[in-house]
C-alpha cells in the first residue's frame, strides 16, 4: 500500500506583538536552554525596538513551531533542521548585523555551516560550551559572607572588574566602538535590578559574577571573575556559592551557566559547588 505524499507548507517571517504567547509557550517549553531570550521578552515583548532585535517564527501548516533571536546575537530556539536550514536563508538575506551565534550546540553547529560561506571567517568558534545547572543551596562550599549585592553608587567601583572580564572572556574590549556606553548602561542595568555580586576588599574587586538572564522558572550567572592576584585560593567556588543562594532564595528554582569546555578549573569549581552538566551551548564570535 503506498501512503499518500503529505506536503507540509512552511514559512518564515518576523513575529507580531499579538503573538507574545504562542512565543512564550515555544521559549518556556524549555526554560533553561532559553533564559537568556525568554527573559527579554517577557521584559520588551516582541516589539523590535524594545526588544533590541527581531523575533524570527518558523510556522509549519499554520502553527508557529520554532524561534530565532536575531539582534546583537542570533540564538536559534527549539529549532530542527528545517527551521534551522529557514532561519539561515533568512539570515542570508538580511546580512550578519550580530556580534556572535549562540545557542543550543547541535542548532548553532548547523546554522554556523550554513552561514559560513557568506558569513566567514568567525573571529572564533567555541563548539562545545557545557550547560550547568543546580536547584539547591551547596552542601559542601560554605558562601563567602563577604560577597553581597552591589549598590548603585558603586557601579564605577565594580566597572573595571567588568570590562577586565569581558576582554578576558571575549577576546576584545567592551570599550571599543562606542566607547563602551552600551556595556556600561548593561552593567548599571544590573546593578540596577540588584543582580549583580562582588566581594570588595578595602576598594578592590576580589570576586564578581551576575545574574544576567532571569524568569520564574530559571536564571543564568554569567560574568564569573576572580582578580588575576586571587586566584587559586578558592575565591571562585565559596563566591559562586554565595552568588547561588542568592539566586535560589530571590529569583527562581533553578540556577544555569554554561562555561568553555576548556575552561578545566572553572568546570571542576563549579562541579564542586553543585552544578551538574544538562547540555551544551556553541558560540561563534565575529
Amino acid at each position: 500500500m503506498v501512503r499518500p505524499l503529505v506536503l507540509t507548507q512552511t514559512t518564515t517571517r518576523v513575529l507580531e506583538p499579538g503573538e507574545l504567547g504562542a512565543a512564550l509557550a515555544i521559549l518556556e517549553s524549555e526554560p533553561v536552554a532559553n533564559a537568556f531570550v525568554t527573559s527579554r521578552v517577557q521584559v520588551a515583548g516582541l516589539d523590535p525596538w524594545r526588544l533590541g532585535g527581531e523575533m524570527w517564527g518558523w510556522y509549519a501548516d499554520g502553527r508557529l513551531r520554532s524561534l530565532c533571536y536575531s539582534g546583537a546575537n542570533l540564538v536559534p530556539i527549539c529549532a530542527g533542521p528545517e527551521a534551522v536550514r529557514a532561519f539561515a536563508d533568512r539570515a542570508r538575506r538580511t546580512g550578519r548585523r550580530c556580534s556572535s551565534i549562540v545557542g543550543p550546540a547541535g542548532a548553532t553547529a548547523q546554522l554556523w555551516r550554513l552561514l559560513e560561506p557568506s558569513w566567514g571567517p568567525a573571529r572564533e568558534v567555541r563548539t562545545h560550551q557545557p550547560l550547568m545547572v543546580t536547584e539547591e543551596i551547596p552542601a559542601v562550599v560554605a558562601p563567602d559572607p563577604f560577597v553581597r549585592r552591589i549598590r548603585k553608587d558603586e557601579l564605577e567601583v565594580i566597572m573595571p572588574a567588568c570590562v577586565a572580564m569581558f576582554t578576558e572572556e571575549v577576546g576584545v574590549s567592551p570599550l571599543a566602538g562606542d566607547g563602551g556606553l552600551l556595556y556600561q548602561a548593561r552593567v548599571a542595568e544590573l546593578v540596577g535590578a540588584g543582580r549583580s555580586f562582588a566581594r570588595i576588599d578595602d576598594g578592590r574587586v576580589i570576586f564578581k559574577a551576575e545574574i544576567g538572564a532571569a524568569t520564574t522558572q530559571a536564571c543564568q550567572i554569567q560574568g564569573v571573575w576572580v582578580d588575576p592576584e586571587y586566584r587559586g585560593r578558592g575565591l571562585s567556588e565559596s563566591g559562586m556559592a554565595a552568588v547561588v543562594r542568592y539566586a535560589l532564595a530571590d529569583v527562581a528554582p533553578v540556577v544555569s551557566l554554561y562555561v568553555n569546555d576548556y575552561n578545566t578549573p572553572a568546570r571542576a569549581a563549579y562541579r564542586r559547588v553543585g552544578f551538574r552538566e544538562v547540555g551544551a551551548f556553541m558560540s561563534v564570535l565575529f
